[in-house]
């Protein structure tokens, strides 16, 4: 059976119950702080999967628009190509007053050029509405995608302080049952040595208050 400290180790005694206490303290503070920004972080990445859902919703839409305007361009230049074959100049001239903006601007360019290209569709300056904006969209929806996965990570990185700090509770809380001086400054060290080691990391982690 091991025996009592002496009295003269009293004050080593009283140095690792100190330095026990205030140890179990800044852990115990650090893990709530690693808690709060994990949660932090998952609602943000709660909010980015949201907006990136509400973008591709929003690009999906666009897109629509913007198929639905070049079925109508591609509708009324058929009847216009069938038109100029028969000679039809007046019909020619009434689709042509018909045409959208968009595609009289490549219907335009198209002619410049001497009919070269193989219609209208594929002149650069043919940009049905919405397709501009369901492009944008479908990057805004990617950016805000991957900030998801960013922010869950974070979330995930802190988690992982969290369970390390545990252990440094746990190992700080084991040097208190050890009688003998040199297996509690073990105990105490290896404590001691992974918060420190926590704490490098974590302050190396982003904040979000």
């Amino acid at each position: 059976m091991e025996e009592r400290p002496a009295p003269s180790h009293d004050r080593k005694y009283g140095v690792l119950e100190i330095s026990t206490v205030v140890l179990l303290s800044l852990t115990a503070v650090v893990t709530a702080w690693c808690g709060f920004e994990a949660s932090k972080w998952g609602g943000e990445m709660s909010i980015a999967f949201s907006q990136a859902s509400s973008a591709r919703v929003q690009a999906a839409s666009a897109e629509s628009t913007a198929q639905a305007a070049r079925q109508y361009d591609l509708t009324i230049y058929t009847e216009w190509v069938l038109a100029e074959r028969e000679g039809q100049d007046d019909l020619v001239e009434f689709i042509e007053a018909r045409f959208t903006p968009e595609f009289a601007a490549a219907f335009d360019a198209w002619n410049d050029e001497g009919r070269v290209a193989n219609g209208p569709f594929v002149m650069d300056e043919y940009v049905p509405p919405g397709e501009e904006e369901a492009a944008e969209l479908n990057v805004r929806a990617d950016e805000k995608f991957e900030e998801a996965l960013r922010n869950n990570q974070r979330g995930d990185d802190y988690s992982l302080l969290t369970v390390l700090f545990a252990l440094v509770l746990f190992f700080a809380a084991l040097s208190q049952n050890q009688r003998a001086h040199w297996r509690r400054t073990v105990f105490l060290t290896l404590s001691g040595a992974l918060a420190i080691a926590g704490i490098a990391v974590l302050i190396t982690f982003p904040i979000k208050i």
